[in-house]
């Protein structure tokens, strides 16, 4: 998986940059890595699964008001 920018005319170093991390945000990168970055057993992401089912019910109650 590889990120590519491409410089057009107008770009500055700055816009690069912002180009680069927002491209970078919308491919989750960072959260793949940092999920890759310890082995989790299989148990372990049953239990993630669970929580945030729960969390997304509870809040899901919370706001339907």
């Amino acid at each position: 998986m590889s990120i590519v920018i491409r410089r057009g005319a107008n770009d500055t170093t700055d816009s690069l940059i912002k180009k680069f991390q927002k491209k970078v945000a919308l491919e989750n990168v960072i959260q793949e890595y940092r999920e890759r970055e310890y082995h989790k057993t299989d148990s372990e992401k049953r239990q993630e699964r669970r929580a945030m089912k729960l969390h997304k019910i509870m809040n899901a109650r919370r706001f339907s008001d």
